[in-house]
């Protein structure tokens, strides 16, 4: 399994960033997360220069999004629902987004599931319950 550092991450939208804006090709991962920093403009400053994204801290303090963290939530889902897992995420995002009207803001309705599904294991100290995950994203797309 592939565990990235938080170097890493913050290395790879950098460089995604920066090949996007030159229009020099992007490969397989940065394709799909390319139209993701798109959508982000407000991150372009934390994205141009890398050595200062390498060193920032997030806090919650701050009030301010970690940008790397949301740009990572984001590819995530999409590597979700290109493999259905959890089984029914597909069709459950599929219904969300017709019911929001677009993919980007369905993605951050399934992000707030997904911060419940982590919290709540947090907090019990069990794995992550996908089903519930799942039940969330669905009972978003219905209302």
């Amino acid at each position: 399994m592939f565990a990235p550092s938080q170097q890493d991450v913050r290395r790879f939208f950098c460089e995604t960033w920066r090949r996007q804006r030159q229009g020099l090709p992007l490969d397989t991962m940065q394709t799909k997360a390319a139209p993701w920093l798109a959508l982000h403009p407000e991150y372009d400053g934390d994205l141009a220069d890398e050595a200062a994204a390498l060193a920032a801290v997030y806090t919650v303090e701050e009030g301010r999004t970690n940008p790397f963290l949301h740009l990572s939530m984001h590819l995530s889902l999409v590597e979700q629902v290109d493999i259905d897992q959890p089984r029914g995420i597909r069709q459950a995002f599929e219904a969300l987004r017709d019911r929001r009207g677009s993919e980007h803001e369905a993605h951050h309705q399934m992000m707030d599931c997904l911060g419940e599904m982590i919290w709540a294991s947090q907090r019990s100290g069990l794995p992550p319950d996908g089903q519930a995950y799942l039940d969330c994203v669905r009972r978003r797309s219905r209302g």
